[in-house]
Formats: structure tokens, sequence, C-alpha cells
């Protein structure tokens, strides 16, 4: 039986692991064939294509570094030279902090918001040429609630993550012509396996309206309903998957 992404290409970065690795295989089941991607997680991301194989789609991995013009390009060649084609762009891969204002120093700023602002950027600059060609695309992006809401010792995160958002207004309104869309999904408090440098949770002391964490799977759902073929007239819009703890 045909699958609603059958033939398609997609490209998932940070996907060695939690929300990224479930993407990959939400899509996957979909019928799309996967790039998988770490900045340095090998292991992780080799693991997640071993993964999206055993859902019968094809896979390939690409590490490096997205802050790089040339790795973004990079990146996007790897679904070219693999699958001949390119649909979907998740833009997952971020890095976090804690830090309380006066603690952020001017390199910790600016190196989160080259990871999560500029790449995201350079992948979509790489990768939406070859969405036109296919005659269709998906570009979907991951926020962080700490934006919507406001968390303490997280102004950079919150920045880079309000940044994304207009970003992806920008993407929906310059891209509609080629029939690409542009949306972002913004997490929740998610029960995920967390770096040393994310700390705690800012959300954790934030009780939502279902009384509990969301799951990377639940994350991924919204992710993959907003790269389907019916998703084609949804665009520019923020998804919240939080259990209602904000509510806009």
């Amino acid at each position: 039986m045909r699958k609603p992404l059958d033939g398609a290409a997609a490209i998932v970065t940070g996907s060695a692991m939690n929300i990224g690795r479930e993407i990959c295989l939400h899509l996957a089941r979909m019928g799309a064939n996967v790039v998988t991607h770490a900045a340095g997680n090998r292991v992780g991301a080799e693991e997640t294509a071993e993964l999206v194989r055993t859902e019968g789609a094809g896979a390939a991995t690409w590490v490096g570094d997205l802050t790089d013009p040339a790795g973004a390009r990079a990146l996007v060649q790897t679904a070219l030279d693999s699958f001949g084609k390119l649909h979907v762009l998740v833009n997952n891969a971020a890095i976090r902090g804690n830090h309380a204002l006066a603690d952020i120093s001017l390199e910790n700023f600016q190196a989160i918001m080259r990871t999560n602002v500029e790449a995201p950027v350079l992948c979509a600059q790489a990768a939406a040429p070859h969405m036109a060609a296919s005659g269709w695309g998906r570009i979907v992006n991951i926020g962080g609630l700490s934006a919507h809401r406001g968390s303490k010792d997280r102004v950079h995160v919150a920045a880079s993550k309000m940044a994304m958002v207009g970003v992806t207004r920008a993407l929906a309104a310059e891209l509609a012509d080629d029939n690409i869309t542009s949306n972002i999904v913004v997490p929740g408090m998610i029960d995920t396996v967390r770096g040393a440098s994310a700390g705690a949770s800012p959300h954790g002391g934030h009780p939502n309206l279902l009384g509990r964490q969301g799951t990377p799977t639940e994350v991924a759902h919204a992710v993959a309903c907003l790269c389907h073929p019916s998703a084609a007239y949804t665009t520019g819009q923020t998804i919240h998957v939080n259990g209602g703890s904000y509510l806009d």
C-alpha cells in the first residue's frame, strides 16, 4: 500500500537521539528516505539511520558543523547524492544553556545564535532550490517554549527561539510560490535525555493541564503531520505541543 511520503527525501538535523530520532522514524514510516545528522555524535546518527532502515526506508548520515555554509550545502548534497531529490527539511539541531543575564558572555550568546538561528537559515537556503525543483517542500523548525512564556536564565536561548518564529514566517512568505511550506513546532516539557550544558528543564516548576511531561513521539507526530501532503495549506504557523502549559 502506498504511503504518504513514498519517494520523498528528508533531512532531520540533530537526529542522533531524542526528538530528532523520533522525527526520522515517523517520516520513515510515512515512506520518506531520511538523512540523519549530528554535529559530532556519529554513532548516534548512524544508529538512527539503521532504525530508519528497519522501517523499510532508505537512510544516509552526514556529521558536521551546520553553522558553516559549506556544511549546510554538504548536508543537502548528501540527500541529493543518496536519493536524487529533497522535499523535507526539519531543523531540529540546537544548543541550550542556563545562564543568568549577568553571566551571559558575548561569545556564548553568539554561539547559541549561530547554532539555533544561523544554521537553520543556511540549511533552508541550501535546501529550498532543490525542493522547488522537486515541485514541493516542507520546512519544519523546532522552537522553544521559553521564547513564548519567558524563562529565568534563558535570555540567549529565548532570543534564538523567538528569532526562529520570525524566520519561519519569512520563509513561508518567500517560498510559497515554490509550493514550499514553513512552520515551527514548539515543544513544552518533554521527557528526553538532556546534555549537561542544557541544565534542568526551565519548565519543571510549571505544571501543565495534562499533569505530565510529553514524549518525543508526541512532538514527532506534530512534525510528521506538517510534512504530510495534506498539510499543503498550513504555512507560517506556530504549533505548540506542551500539554496546555502555554495557551495563546
